[in-house]
């Protein structure tokens, strides 16, 4: 195998495919990118067994087809030090790789193709096909409020709701939800996959580099595969029975405030400073058009702010984690943000004016 390949062609596939792979691996093979050269073509392959990333580089001069693979951390930092618009020499010499360029020359030991493993998606196939603008924007609404480590797994992922000519993607972690909805006018095929964290953060890497408008996900039984553009993602799926998650949102908050987003956001940041390190608790009071944020902490430190918003109902002293609403409010795109209550104890939604099609939902903490 002997290629020649632009630096600047080459970096920003491996930068995606390093992402996928994992710094501590049970298979030494799992460190290494696949490289395949042939067609005109090299084709890039990283995988953990749950994950795999395959990014299609056109760019390319191949004296000889081939493949290999190469430890992938060390290939990604020998092409970043490399200087911009550098054309790169890959060689394969026996058990190593030779990467060069200019005067700079290194070799790298390679493992053998037939070890590295591919992932299998399985048959039965539900197709979607939406624009990146569309599922960026269902991401960044929700998978924040994935959970990271629960042991209830189909927790540890988002939901992704099929139906009649919409898609919606759903994520809690039990003490919030947040939910979004966009119109999908040609789909052929309902259906519910929970798509793991892991998977999620890799699919918005891939969705922030690639230039196509329009992505197609496959689900199996067992996997997703995405195609977008060059890059080809597939991530097995949480095999499990996602909650009902209409029944966490309230049916009636008979009290409702309306307020700057951007005033609000800000007086948090600074009022949470003071807050619990551990439990991050603050104190919103609502009376006569005024929401007052009140923390304190162990140390008998404290901070207060009233920020002027429009409510009407009976006054109101509620607790929040403040990181759940700042999530929240930080997801939002529009000037304003609607909370409705219903009691001290009860969940509170909140809302984007501007945004009817996605909604967050936020349980209280005891005062």
């Amino acid at each position: 195998m002997r290629f020649t390949v632009s630096r600047d062609s080459l970096l920003v596939p491996l930068q995606l495919l390093s992402g996928v792979i994992e710094r501590r691996q049970t298979l030494p093979i799992l460190s290494n990118i696949l490289l395949a050269a042939d067609d005109g073509e090299l084709v890039l392959t990283a995988t953990d067994q749950e994950v795999e990333l395959t990014i299609r580089v056109a760019d390319i001069e191949i004296d000889e087809p081939g493949e290999t693979t190469v430890p992938g951390r060390k290939l990604v930092d020998i092409i970043k030090s490399l200087p911009e618009g550098a054309g790169v020499v890959m060689a394969l010499d026996g058990s190593r790789l030779g990467v060069r360029a200019a005067r700079f020359r290194s070799h790298l030991a390679t493992l053998p193709v037939t070890d590295f493993p591919v992932v299998e998606t399985g048959q039965g196939e539900t197709v979607l096909s939406l624009s990146k603008d569309l599922l960026s924007r269902l991401l960044a609404r929700t998978s924040f409020a994935m959970a990271q480590q629960d042991v209830r797994y189909f927790f540890n992922g988002i939901l992704v709701e099929i139906g009649d000519e919409m898609v919606r993607l759903v994520a809690t972690n039990g003490q919030r939800l947040a939910t979004s909805t966009g119109d999908v006018p040609d789909v052929a095929e309902k259906g519910r996959f929970i798509v793991p964290r892991k998977g999620v953060s890799e699919l918005a890497r891939v969705l922030a580099d690639v230039t196509d408008e329009d992505i197609e996900l496959r689900f199996s039984g067992s996997h997703l595969r995405v195609a977008a553009g060059q890059a080809t993602l597939t991530t097995k799926l949480i095999d499990g029975t996602y909650p009902d998650y209409t029944r966490a949102i309230p049916g009636v908050n008979d009290k409702a405030m309306v307020g700057d987003r951007l005033l609000i956001r800000e007086a948090l940041n600074r009022t949470a400073i003071l807050s619990n390190e551990m439990y991050r608790n603050v104190r919103l009071t609502l009376k006569d058009s005024t929401l007052s944020i009140h923390a304190n902490n162990p140390l008998q430190e404290e901070a207060e702010e009233s920020v002027s918003v429009e409510y009407e109902g009976d006054p109101l002293e509620i607790g929040f984690n403040v990181s759940y609403l700042l999530d929240a409010l930080a997801a939002m795109q529009g000037g304003n943000v609607k909370i409705e209550f219903s009691s001290a104890n009860g969940a509170s939604v909140l809302t984007d004016p501007e945004d009817t099609r996605s909604l967050y939902v936020v349980s209280p903490m005891m005062l």
